[in-house]
């Protein structure tokens, strides 16, 4: 037993240093600011995460690389989801991740009785920033898709993602989003949805933002419960929940890249979630932890 327990401990030490490998080597990292001049020319940073391979490969014009944009929570900084643009990239997208909120911005008000408890105008923003950097990086990387997109989003982040795919669901390949609290979800079955739900008694959903279990099996809807915090959803969180959304995420882009029924993908949740602390067999690998900051996100 005690043997068999240090081998597990062994493989996982060496699926950590394979990870930090080919996360320094195999994919490139870049934050780059852009500037809007139709905003005063707002700052717009854009940290981006690619595979070395897979760039080339586009640049000399072998392939197109999907596109995924990844939006942070609010409060949050966009380079705090590199367990999540890692996945992508491994996989061969081109994944960028827009600032959205900067420290000259007016606070996040809530306003009950108003659309998404009155955060239209900071969901609003996060839609141009997204247009705006898909644009500038256009310039930088023409060889990829951006005409239809995969779409992710933490928090408030995933408000901004689904908020978008409302209003352009024509420009959308898939929806990804961490436990999003405030707009409701497209039921329309137009693009594959995957969304992970907390177990968090101060983060709740709005009644009617997630469709209940016929409406998903209709529109192709993929709704994981796991057993993790609101906060746990991003770089600073404990490696189970990381490493399992991780694998999880993974299954769903294979099943859904490879299948075009629009139905809910099979995505199980491992018994440890609601067990045990411990880490959770990876399928693609673990994310590096390098702040443990113990910020929060509001939402």
């Amino acid at each position: 037993m005690k043997r068999g327990i240090l081998v597990l401990l062994s493989l996982s030490v060496l699926i950590t240093l394979a990870y930090f490998t080919a996360s320094k080597w195999a994919i490139r990292h870049e934050t780059i600011a852009f500037h809007d001049p139709d905003r005063d020319n707002r700052l717009v940073a854009v940290s981006i995460a690619v595979r070395r391979d897979k760039e080339t490969q586009a640049n000399v014009g072998l392939i197109k690389l999907p596109v995924a944009i990844l939006n942070h929570g609010n409060t949050v900084k966009n380079t705090e989801y590199s367990f999540l643009s890692n996945v992508f990239a491994w996989r061969g997208y081109l994944a960028i991740s827009p600032q959205h909120d900067l420290p000259t911005d007016p606070p996040m008000v809530t306003k009950v009785g108003e659309p998404y408890a009155g955060r239209l105008p900071q969901i609003q923003r996060g839609v141009a920033n997204i247009h705006f950097a898909i644009h500038e990086m256009k310039k930088i990387q023409p060889n990829a898709d951006y005409e239809k997109v995969t779409m992710v989003g933490h928090s408030m982040g995933g408000d901004i993602s689904m908020y978008f795919a409302k209003q352009y669901p024509d420009e959308i390949k898939k929806v990804v989003t961490l436990d999003n609290l405030r707009v409701p979800f497209l039921t329309e079955g137009k693009f594959k949805i995957l969304s992970f739900r907390s177990k968090d008694t101060h983060f709740k959903p709005d009644p009617g933002v997630v469709p209940d279990d016929e409406q998903c099996e209709q529109a192709g809807i993929t709704v994981v419960n796991t057993g993790f915090q609101h906060n746990d959803m991003r770089d600073t969180g404990p490696d189970a929940a990381k490493s399992s959304i991780q694998s999880m995420l993974d299954k769903f882009l294979d099943e859904s890249d490879k299948s075009g029924a629009l139905k809910p993908v099979p995505t199980k949740v491992p018994d440890v979630l609601s067990s045990s602390p411990g880490p959770v067999p990876l399928s693609v690998p673990l994310a590096s932890n390098p702040a443990q900051a113990n910020k929060s996100v509001t939402n």
